[in-house]
């Protein structure tokens, strides 16, 4: 019996439709861009492994730290404990993060990582004594598939078998081009009329909501009235960390700073999970009491798990070399090249570039979601390629380790022109 007949006698993977998907590639081995399966065939990684690789595979310094770390301490308690991993991860992340953040909350994963926020943000006020109970989130977005990350996410495929158990949140539009006055005026009437915990956001960049993309400026004016108005600000900077938007962080784009801070994906270099969260110091302030009751009870047995905050130092030294970033801006510029020239073809509704990510809008008869039937189109066409590129359904977008070579890149692109053109002599 061979991997995949094994795999589908024993294991349910994720977003996986199990009557209708294929049976899952059997992968054995990365190396920088690349991932092998069982025969020997090389893919191109143009996604990151769902977005957390931004190193490359199997990178051979991410394995010596971890390794070296496995042979000291591979895992302790974290309530009434600490360790050096932990610690200076905590001190060299509130170095690169937004001034105003001041203490590191360790969890799992982005999910956790969001539910850790918002629990923060609603204890917040009730440790104060203050009755507040809505929450402002943007439509279309993707917090996570914890219920409170559901609960703030749009109301779609991802969440609606669970609908009626989610709580209830007040959406606003997205400020993309054109429809900034709409959402501030949104936010303002919310804000106004309604007792408002916090204002949670993917920065700059909605994820799995189709790679949509809308400017810092917009989210700057949010930001600052929320400010004037005593509503707590959430970055779900889960995607968009660690380079992705051309900066470090897509908030060092803005000038008025998030109160909490939401990080994981690309944190430990993509090889292990780990989620922060972290906040301001008037946040951290509001639990220290002689009540208990205003302790945060929220924790994890793997909490600050020493062998993940090592991966994630790491990871931290390598962005600490020059060609880090040598590299994300060498992508931007290839993205943007690339950007110009297929961004007026008839094949498709929309192309948006931030960063070293790109995404193209593919015109299609269905509405654009994730269920768009093209998905499963796109998908094979990619595979047949030697690429892996996991569309939001009719949403082709290129997220890739920053070690890619130009000549890959160059290869997906032409891969990318390909399909438009067999889209739309198809028809």
């Amino acid at each position: 019996m061979n991997l995949q007949e094994r795999d589908k006698k024993v294991v349910w993977h994720p977003f996986t439709q199990i009557k209708t998907a294929p049976l899952p590639i059997p992968i054995v081995r990365g190396e920088g861009t690349y991932l092998f399966d069982e025969k020997g065939n090389r893919y191109i990684d143009g996604m990151a492994s769902w977005w957390v690789n931004v190193h490359g595979h199997a990178h051979p310094y991410l394995a010596k730290k971890i390794s070296e770390q496995l042979f000291t301490l591979e895992h302790a308690i974290f309530s009434g404990f600490t360790h050096e991993p932990a610690v200076q991860l905590a001190e060299r992340l509130l170095k690169r993060l937004p001034h105003n953040q001041s203490k590191i909350f360790y969890s799992d994963n982005g999910s956790t990582a969001v539910e850790v926020a918002l629990k923060m943000a609603f204890q917040y006020w009730s440790n104060k004594n203050v009755v507040k109970t809505k929450i402002i989130a943007f439509e279309n977005a993707y917090h996570g598939d914890t219920f409170g990350g559901m609960s703030v996410g749009a109301r779609n495929a991802f969440n609606l078998p669970f609908s009626k158990l989610l709580f209830d949140v007040i959406h606003i539009p997205v400020p993309v081009k054109g429809s900034e006055k709409e959402t501030m005026d949104a936010l303002k009437k919310a804000v106004a009329e309604q007792e408002i915990v916090a204002f949670i956001f993917e920065p700059l960049v909605q994820g799995a909501g189709g790679m949509v993309m809308y400017s810092e400026k917009v989210l700057d004016e949010l930001i600052k009235h929320c400010r004037e108005n005593n509503v707590i600000t959430i970055a779900d900077e889960v995607m968009t960390g660690f380079g992705r938007t051309g900066k470090f962080f897509a908030s060092d784009y803005l000038v008025h700073k998030s109160d909490i801070v939401c990080l994981s994906k690309g944190l430990t270099g993509g090889v292990m999970p780990l989620g922060v969260t972290s906040c301001a110091e008037f946040i951290y302030e509001a639990f220290i009491s002689d009540d208990k009751m205003k302790t945060f009870f929220h924790g994890h047995s793997y909490t600050a798990n020493t062998t993940a905050c090592s991966a994630a130092l790491a990871s931290l030294d390598l962005f600490d070399l020059p060609d880090a970033f040598e590299n994300v801006h060498r992508i931007e510029k290839k993205h943007d090249v690339f950007l110009q020239k297929i961004k007026n073809h008839k094949a498709l509704i929309d192309a948006r570039q931030l960063g070293t990510i790109i995404a193209f809008e593919v015109k299609t008869e269905e509405h654009t979601n994730y269920l768009n039937s093209l998905s499963e189109r796109i998908s094979a066409f990619f595979i047949s390629k030697g690429i892996i590129l996991r569309p939001l359904g009719n949403i082709i977008y290129v997220l890739p380790p920053y070690c890619i070579k130009d000549e890959d890149l160059d290869y997906i692109y032409e891969s990318i022109e390909l399909f438009l053109e067999e889209l739309v002599n198809s028809k």
